[in-house]
């Protein structure tokens, strides 16, 4: 899976290479855990790509696309806000903001104007308070491109130490 991983971004002209050497980090590790105890399932993670482009992730997910007829399940682990010194009910309301914001966007009528949106999510209210740096974002861009013309939906909300987090899906 990873090799076919690597060929489908090579033919959509993005660089990748197989390190069958690397660990999970914890944004795959936890989540999986918590849902795989057994680790009864093959899981195969990428890496962001430096420089942090929104569109580029976005091409990633649309490169990666084709799997989802294989069945295989593109997770971009998060989260919706992440700023480890933006916690507590002074944040409520920007959080609240932001999260209505990137609701939104995913959950846009179309593909097109949803990732649109995404490459753009420092316009968002709040953008920077809620993502100092997106790397707890940018999945979320490569599973956008991965649903094709799917559409996205929230299906998780909640206040978590005073600021509002969101989950999405999309198919």
């Amino acid at each position: 899976m990873a090799q076919q991983i690597s060929e489908l971004l090579g033919q959509a002209g993005l660089p990748a290479r197989v390190d069958a050497n690397r660990g999970f980090d914890h944004g795959v590790f936890i989540p999986f855990k918590l849902i795989y105890p057994d680790a009864n399932v093959p899981i195969v993670q990428l890496s962001l790509k430096s420089g942090l482009d929104p569109k580029l992730h976005i091409e990633v997910g649309r490169a990666l696309e084709p799997l989802r007829k294989q069945g295989v399940l593109i997770v971009g682990s998060g989260m919706s806000y992440h700023n480890l010194r933006g916690f507590g009910s002074e944040f409520s309301a920007a959080s609240d903001e932001f999260d209505a914001w990137l609701t939104d966007a995913v959950c846009a009528g179309d593909a097109v104007t949803r990732n649109r949106k995404l490459e753009q999510w420092q316009t968002a209210p709040h953008a920077r308070l809620a993502h100092p740096r997106e790397e707890h974002l940018l999945p979320l861009m490569v599973a956008s491109g991965a649903a094709g013309k799917d559409l996205g939906r929230r299906i998780f909300t909640d206040r978590v130490m005073g600021v509002t987090v969101s989950a999405y899906q999309f198919g």
